[in-house]
C-alpha cells in the first residue's frame, strides 16, 4: 500500500509538471495565432461529423479558443496539486486524464513524444489502482486490486524491455558495437551540462556504460517476474538508470514517470525503513480489502489491456500478423486513446548534430539569429537543465533539422508567425531580434554544432563549434 501512495503523489507531481509546463507554451504552440492552432484543427475535423469524435478526443470540440485552451493546462494543476494531497484521488485522475487527452489530441506533433503516451497510458491504469476514498488517509484504509498492479508491472516491463530491444532490432551498428553513447551526449535533443563532461570520458567507458545499460534494459525486466528481492533489485536498478539519464539529457517528466513506475515493484516491508511514518505492518490488518466490484472492473480492463498489447509486440518482434477484422477494429477504436503504446527512444543513433538557425531581415541583406531558448544556438552558451519542464518548440526543431523543409510543414508556418510578429509565438523564443517590428524576411540556415573538447574550450570559453552547412529554406516574405 506504500508504494501505491507513494506512486500517486509521484504521478501528481509529474502531472503538475507536466500542466504547468504546457500552461507556458500552449498559446504559442497551438493558440489562435500560434503555430498549429487547434481552432483549424477542429474546424477541420467537424466536417467529419459526430464519429471524428472518437478519432480526436478531445474537450477542445466544444471550445477551442485560447482561453480554454489555458483553463485546460490551469486547470490541470489545480488537479495535480489536489491529488498531491489526497483528495478525493480517482475522480481526479479521472480529471487528469480526460484534460491530458484533450490536450494531447490537439497538439499533435508537440505533444507527440514517447512520455506523453507514457503519462496517458500510466495515467489511465492508475484511475483503477487509487483508493476510493475522498479524504487523505495515510496508510489508506481502502485496497486496491492487484490486477492493476499487475497491469503496472506489464506496463514498466514493455517500457524497459522494449526500449534495449528496438536499438538491436534496428540494426544500428554504434549499438551492436556498444560505440553509440560515443555521440549521443553530443547529438541528442537537449544536453545538460553533465553531458559535455560525459562526452569527453575515454571510449572504453562509453562502451562500458552502453552494456551496462543493455542489462538493464534486456536484463531486468524479467527480474519482475521474480521474488520480491529480485523486484526490488529491478527497482533499484531501473531508478539508477533514470538518474544517469535525467543527469546528462533533458527529457521532460519521462524519467521521473519510469521512477514512479519502479517504485510499484517495491512491497511495503522494503519501503518501511526508509520513511518516516511509523510501522505499515501494524496499519496493514485495518486496510479493507478491495470492493467486488473493483475487483471485475480491473479483469475487464486486464483483458483490454492485454488484447491492445499484441499490436506494440508484434510490431516490437517485427512480426507480421494478418489479425483478424475485430481485433483490428479494437485496434482501431482504442488507438486514440493511447492505452497501450510502443515505446523506444533513440533506435538509430543520430550521428551528427544539425542545428537550424532562423534569421530575420529588413533588406534581405544585414541578417540576425533568433535565439531559442534551451537549444543550442549561440556556441558560448552552456547547455541547460530544464527537464521536467519541456520546451517543446526547440525539440521540434532538433526533429525538423535532421529532415528537409518541406517534410515539415509545421516550420513554415512558425516563420509566418515570426513575419507576422505573432506575440504568442515570440513568446517561445529567448530573444526578438526585432522589438520594435517583424522583419521583412526570415530565412533557416542549417549548421553543423559538435561539442568543443576541452582544449577549445579552454582556447575560445565556447561549449560548441559550429559550421555552417548551407540553407534549410528559401527566404520567406508575407
Amino acid at each position: 500500500m506504500l508504494s501505491i501512495w507513494l506512486f500517486l503523489r509521484l504521478l501528481a507531481l509529474i502531472y503538475l509538471a507536466a500542466f504547468l509546463s504546457l500552461a507556458t507554451q500552449v498559446k504559442g504552440l497551438i493558440g489562435r495565432r500560434g503555430i498549429l492552432p487547434a481552432t483549424e484543427f477542429i474546424a477541420k475535423r467537424k466536417r467529419f461529423g459526430l464519429g471524428a469524435f472518437d478519432r480526436d478526443p478531445t474537450l477542445l470540440w466544444f471550445n477551442s479558443s485560447d482561453a480554454f485552451l489555458l483553463g485546460l493546462c490551469w486547470s490541470g494543476v489545480v488537479f495535480s496539486l489536489l491529488l498531491l494531497i489526497g483528495i478525493a484521488p480517482m475522480p481526479l485522475l479521472i480529471l487528469l486524464w480526460i484534460t491530458y487527452l484533450s490536450l494531447f489530441t490537439v497538439g499533435r506533433i508537440f505533444l507527440g513524444y514517447q512520455w506523453d503516451a507514457l503519462l496517458l497510458e500510466t495515467g489511465f491504469l492508475a484511475i483503477f489502482i487509487a483508493p476510493l476514498e475522498l479524504v487523505p488517509h495515510f496508510p489508506p484504509r481502502i485496497g486496491s486490486s492487484p490486477i492493476i498492479l499487475w497491469l503496472f508491472w506489464w506496463l514498466l516491463f514493455r517500457l524497459m524491455f522494449s526500449s534495449g530491444l528496438v536499438k538491436l532490432n534496428s540494426g544500428d551498428h554504434t549499438w551492436r558495437n556498444l560505440t553509440a553513447l560515443c555521440v549521443h551526449y553530443q547529438t541528442q535533443p537537449l544536453p545538460t551540462p553533465l553531458a559535455w563532461h560525459a562526452y569527453q570520458l575515454p571510449r572504453r567507458f562509453h562502451q562500458f556504460s552502453t552494456a551496462i545499460m543493455f542489462a538493464i534494459e534486456l536484463g531486468a525486466p524479467f527480474l519482475i517476474i521474480g521474488p520480491q528481492w529480485a523486484r526490488n533489485t529491478a527497482a533499484v536498478l531501473f531508478v539508477i538508470l533514470m538518474i544517469l539519464i535525467q543527469l546528462t539529457g533533458n527529457y521532460a517528466f519521462f524519467n521521473l514517470l519510469a521512477v514512479a513506475l519502479s517504485i510499484l515493484l517495491l512491497d511495503d516491508k522494503t519501503l518501511a525503513p526508509i520513511s518516516r511514518w511509523g510501522s505499515i505492518e501494524a496499519a496493514s490488518p485495518n486496510v479493507i480489502p478491495c470492493p467486488a466490484f473493483m475487483n471485475w472492473i480491473a479483469v475487464a480492463i486486464a483483458v483490454l489491456i492485454l488484447i491492445l498489447s499484441l499490436l506494440p509486440m508484434a510490431r516490437l518482434y517485427q512480426a507480421q500478423v494478418n489479425w483478424p477484422k475485430w481485433l483490428e477494429s479494437v485496434f482501431e477504436r482504442f488507438e486514440p486513446f493511447r492505452l497501450v503504446n510502443s515505446y523506444g527512444l533513440f533506435s538509430v543513433m543520430t550521428m551528427e548534430r544539425p542545428e537550424i538557425i532562423v534569421e530575420g531581415s529588413d533588406d534581405a541583406n544585414e541578417w540576425r539569429a533568433y535565439e531559442f531558448k534551451s537549444k543550442p544556438g549561440d556556441v558560448n552558451r552552456p547547455p541547460r537543465f530544464v527537464a521536467p519542464h519541456q520546451p517543446r518548440l526547440d525539440w521540434q526543431m532538433w526533429f525538423a533539422a535532421l529532415g528537409y523543409y518541406h517534410n515539415h510543414p509545421w516550420v513554415h508556418n512558425f516563420l509566418v508567425r515570426l513575419l507576422e510578429g505573432s506575440p504568442s509565438v515570440l513568446g517561445l523564443m529567448k530573444t526578438n531580434p526585432f522589438p520594435d517590428k517583424p522583419p521583412r524576411y526570415v530565412r533557416c540556415v542549417v549548421c553543423d554544432y559538435r561539442f568543443a573538447n576541452r582544449d577549445e574550450r579552454r582556447a575560445t570559453k565556447a561549449y560548441w563549434k559550429a559550421e555552417r552547412r548551407g540553407v534549410y529554406c528559401p527566404i520567406l516574405e508575407l
